[in-house]
């Protein structure tokens, strides 16, 4: 008689910006050999459509008509998760710090959010995910078999951002980094739709005084426990 086979898991990770999500999702997807899905990256892509078209975000059919002539992948090239935007690698371009804040106002409309969660479902319908990003647990996997809330001081995940911006060659000062981290966070929370909250049965972890090794070996006694329970 053939063995059940078990489907692996979608582990969903989310959190305010500056958490250590990405970190700790790259690294738990290369532990589990899951595929690492950057959910954030896709939004960073489409706001930079929307900066180089200048699109108005108020202007629903046009927004709608660009989503449509807008194509975004995830892929794995030596090693590294890369971003294409209509088959060109954005991968480093996503990350100015303008794109981070055209990012955060695309996210909250809906047209957006409808159509980033379907590409997201997809990737995701057949398991061995590691998701990470701001609604994840609550609204695109709600029924993710593991799910975490990453989370830190905003004067830590501040002092992260500034590291990688300054290590980058960006002119930035702590002061700024801070303010845009809180703004950042005041707005992700307040939005109408999908606004950043814990789910229910999320296991919380503060990361604030925490490596990265001991936030991954925490993670990993949940997928493990989930893991053992379906077996």
């Amino acid at each position: 008689m053939r063995a059940k086979r078990v489907r692996k898991l979608i582990v969903a990770i989310d959190g305010p910006a500056g958490a250590g999500k990405s970190t700790v999702a790259k690294r738990l997807a290369k532990e589990l050999g899951y595929t690492y899905m950057d959910t954030g990256a896709m939004y960073r892509a489409f706001a930079c459509r929307v900066m180089e078209e200048g699109a108005n975000l108020e202007d629903e059919k046009g927004l709608r008509k660009l989503l449509r002539d807008t194509n975004i992948a995830l892929v794995e090239q030596d090693g590294r998760l890369s971003i294409l935007l209509d088959g060109v690698d954005a991968t480093d371009r996503i990350r100015a710090p303008e794109v981070s804040q055209w990012a955060s106002r695309v996210s909250t409309s809906k047209i957006v959010r409808q159509r980033m969660v379907e590409l997201q479902r997809d990737m995701g319908s057949r398991g061995g995910v590691v998701a990470e990003g701001r609604d994840i647990g609550t609204v695109v996997f709600p029924h993710a078999e593991v799910k975490i809330y990453l989370d830190a001081s905003s004067q830590e995940r501040a002092r992260r951002r500034f590291d990688e911006l300054k290590d980058e060659g960006n002119q930035v000062t702590m002061e700024a980094t801070l303010e845009e981290m809180e703004e950042r966070d005041r707005r992700d929370k307040e939005r109408e739709i999908a606004p950043l909250r814990k789910a229910e049965d999320a296991v919380v972890i503060d990361s604030t005084h925490m490596g990265v090794d001991g936030v991954v070996a925490r993670i990993m006694q949940e997928v493990n426990k989930k893991i053992s329970a379906n077996h």
